[in-house]
This record gives C-alpha cells, sequence and structure tokens, in this order.
C-alpha cells in the first residue's frame, strides 16, 4: 500500500516537473493584465463619470465658493513711500493752508470790489454814490440820493433838506460768498425796517438770503424799496432825532434780528421786491 501511494505521488511531481513552465507563466500573467484593464478601466470609467459630474454649472459654483471661502481676504496694498511723504508734506489734491487760503480770498474780494467801484463811478448815476472810509477798498460810505419821489420818505427828505440817506458797507474776508454788513449812518430813520443803531432788517443781507451775483448797486436798490415799502420816515422829534447811531448797536440788532427770524420767518420784503 505504501508502496503504491508513493508510486502515485511519484507521478504527480512528474506531471508537475514535466508541465510547461512558460505557459504557465502567461497564463497567469494574462489572469493578472486582465485583471488589471478591467480594473483601469472601471477606474478611468469612475474618473470621467466624476469629471462630467463635477463640469455640471451647480458644481462649479458650489466648488468656486467653497474655495473663495478657504482663500484668507486680501489685505489693502499700502501706501507707497513716495505717496506717504506727500500725504506729509501737502503733496496732492488737498486744501492749501489757511494762510494761502486767505491771500486768495483776499484776491477775488479785491477784483469784485475794485470792478464794482468803477463800475459805479462809470456810470455817474444819481442814484449813489461812494466814498472809501479812511481809503479802505473793503469799507465803503454810500450815499443814496434818491427814493421813490412819491413816498413821504422823498417828502420828508425835501422838507428837512436831507440830500442823501448815508450808509456804511463793510466787506468780509470771503465776500462776496458771504454778504456785507450794511447800517444807516445819518440821517436818523424810524420804520421802513431800520432798527436800533441802524441795522437793516433785510433778508438778502443774511447768508440765508445772501447770493454772490448781487452787487452793492442792486442791495441798494432793494434798500430804497424796503425803506418805502415799511413807510421810513425821518425822524423830527426833538432831541432824539439827533442821536447818532451807533455800530456796536447795529452790529447786536442784527445778530438779534437774525435770530428771531431763523425762528419765525421773515416778514420783510422778500428779495423779489423792488
Amino acid at each position: 500500500m505504501a508502496t503504491l501511494l508513493r508510486k502515485i505521488g511519484l507521478i504527480r511531481l512528474h506531471d508537475r516537473d514535466t508541465e510547461d513552465p512558460k505557459h504557465h507563466h502567461q497564463g497567469s500573467l494574462k489572469g493578472t493584465k486582465g485583471n488589471q484593464k478591467n480594473s483601469n478601466t472601471k477606474h478611468c470609467n469612475t474618473s470621467n463619470e466624476t469629471n462630467n459630474i463635477l463640469s455640471t454649472p451647480e458644481i462649479k459654483a458650489r466648488r468656486f465658493d467653497v474655495s473663495g471661502k478657504d482663500k484668507p481676504a486680501a489685505k489693502p496694498d499700502k501706501p507707497s513711500k513716495d505717496a506717504r511723504e506727500k500725504q506729509q508734506t501737502g503733496g496732492g489734491s488737498v486744501m492749501p493752508p489757511p494762510a494761502a487760503n486767505r491771500q486768495h480770498c483776499t484776491q477775488v474780494r479785491t477784483r469784485r470790489l475794485m470792478k464794482e467801484l468803477q463800475e459805479i463811478r462809470r456810470l455817474g448815476d444819481s442814484f449813489i454814490t461812494v466814498e472809501l472810509a479812511d481809503d479802505n477798498l473793503f469799507d465803503w460810505n454810500v450815499k443814496l440820493h434818491q427814493v421813490d419821489k412819491d413816498s413821504a420818505l422823498w417828502q420828508d427828505m425835501k422838507e428837512t433838506n436831507t440830500e442823501y440817506i448815508l450808509l456804511n458797507v463793510t466787506f468780509p474776508d470771503n465776500f462776496p460768498f458771504s454778504p456785507p454788513f450794511m447800517r444807516v449812518l445819518t440821517p436818523r430813520l424810524e420804520n421802513g425796517y431800520v432798527l436800533d443803531g441802524g441795522a437793516i432788517c433785510m433778508e438778502l443781507l443774511t447768508p440765508r438770503g445772501w447770493s454772490s451775483a448781487y452787487t452793492v448797486e442792486a442791495v441798494m436798490r432793494q434798500f430804497a424799496a424796503s425803506l418805502v415799502k415799511g413807510q421810513g420816515r425821518i425822524c423830527r422829534k426833538a432831541g432824539k432825532s439827533k442821536k447818532a447811531f451807533s455800530r456796536k448797536e447795529a452790529e447786536a440788532t442784527f445778530k438779534s434780528l437774525v435770530k428771531t427770524h431763523e425762528k419765525y420767518g421773515w416778514v420783510s420784503p422778500p428779495v423779489s421786491d423792488g
């Protein structure tokens, strides 16, 4: 029995030893390659399917949003050294220093007043005449020679031999963009929107009612109209008629009336009158 089993084992070993090893090796390689090919095919198909899915607009947008969230916010560019030096030294489009600004305002005011003064003198109108107070271009004494000849004020001027109504007009640094300060000097008037100290109640003499387009002549014509409309008269009361108007009192009165009118509105003649 043992001898039979050993013979059978020798036959199996002989068959295995006589089998072509190349054939066995190629078969195993074919099997391996086939498996790899199938695996690779499946893998490629899977990657193509994945790319197709990711190429849809919804997924693209989602990927963009996610990638945007992960990225840190871009920091603003720091100004260059030259830009910082310009900012510190006043280079570029910045406001001029106060001294240069004042000089510019003075030049604008001077040109405007010289032009108006020359125009008034060129016309030689009998309506108003202008004299400089102490040769100061920014301080005018204006003589109003005429008002409405049908008015009681004109009749008062004839009866009292008053040739003109004298006013003082001072121009601020930022004229013509701010209104001048105007007050009556002589004679002493009552009503006609002329108040204590010779202050004049007219909206166009306030920052709210002023326009840089107004000329001194236009302002004087408006004042002449408001005198008549407000029934202005020359004061003839004993003692009071000789009391001179005060600039300090006029300034205080004007400030007070401006505050009052800003709160309750203006009742003096509108700018369009006259």
